[in-house]
């Protein structure tokens, strides 16, 4: 099973796409394409699926994703809307010879950086979200513009976090597919009792052969990924409901109250609690600073 190929709508007078895909066109499954990504979420939230990297995505959060790199944005709830700008364009498609110029090198080693996937932050993601939302509705000369200008942004201030430890873009068809079917299985069934052996039927392996496999091609073992996954939901639902800790620990796979809390401390570096003590301190905080400003990132 190959993730899904996404064929990409490109109109006959543009050299790229920039629009805005909202629920119900937002959803898609775990996927990828030839064309580079760059992703701004204008509302929802929920969990980034990118290479073989898990987290957490919320409104504002700019992404950046390198050609063929497998990925998917999952929303928090079935009932969650979300939507997103999204502008996906070919490395070549102004010609092979632009990224071959002197005054492009920084462009070129920004989109081979790009395969591993990015996370923007910081002054950088403030200064971009303005230059995409223009991006969409732009015409003419001033479309290539406002997108070189945000790829110089990103390429001169490098303030961003690389995602997947993996360079999945690149692994062989074979190797892509078995690797796919594993990740596809786990984001549908993360809450069941997965075992090992399990998952190991899915791809036609031996257990201890599928170990080997998993670990060399994703850097990481089945378990430390399958707690990720659980984790990052759990992350969502300490967001945005008010269930019991030990309530939300069930529902997210783990049958005892403590092992929910090591693997949420291994991989979060906090216990649940102050997970979601801290995240509706830094909510409030945010809410006041734009209060105070006036300011709004989206109309």
């Amino acid at each position: 099973m190959k993730p899904f190929i996404e064929k990409l709508p490109i109109e006959t007078e543009n050299s790229f796409v920039a629009r805005t895909y909202r629920t119900p066109h937002f959803e898609v499954p775990w996927h990828q394409h030839p064309e580079l990504e760059l992703i701004l979420f204008t509302e929802g939230e929920g969990n980034a699926f990118v290479g073989n990297h898990v987290g957490n995505f919320t409104t504002g959060d700019i992404y950046f994703l390198g050609s063929n790199l497998p990925h998917t944005f999952q929303k928090a709830n079935d009932d969650l809307i979300t939507g997103a700008v999204v502008v996906q364009f070919l490395g070549n498609c102004w010609g092979d010879k632009l990224l071959e110029m002197p005054e492009c090198r920084s462009v070129k080693l920004l989109f081979d950086t790009a395969n591993a996937g990015m996370k923007l932050h910081g002054e950088t993601r403030e200064l971009l979200i303005p230059l995409i939302t223009q991006l969409e509705h732009a015409t003419g000369i001033n479309r290539i513009l406002l997108l070189w200008q945000c790829l110089a942004l990103i390429s001169a201030r490098k303030e961003f976090e690389l995602l997947s430890t993996q360079n999945m873009a690149n692994l062989q068809s074979r190797l892509q597919a078995r690797i796919d079917k594993i990740f596809q299985y786990t984001i549908e069934h993360y809450a069941d009792g997965i075992t090992l052996q399990e998952v190991a039927d899915q791809v036609n392996m031996s257990t201890p052969a599928f170990c080997l496999y998993f670990r060399k091609h994703t850097k990481k073992t089945y378990i430390e990924f399958l707690n990720e996954v659980r984790i990052g939901k759990a992350c969502q639902q300490l967001i945005d409901t008010q269930k019991s800790i030990s309530e939300i620990a069930y529902e997210c796979g783990y049958n005892t109250l403590a092992n929910f809390n090591k693997q949420f401390l291994k991989i979060r570096n906090m216990q649940p609690s102050h997970y979601r003590k801290v995240f509706a301190e830094s909510t409030a905080v945010s809410h006041e600073h734009l209060a105070a400003s006036g300011k709004s990132y989206f109309p």
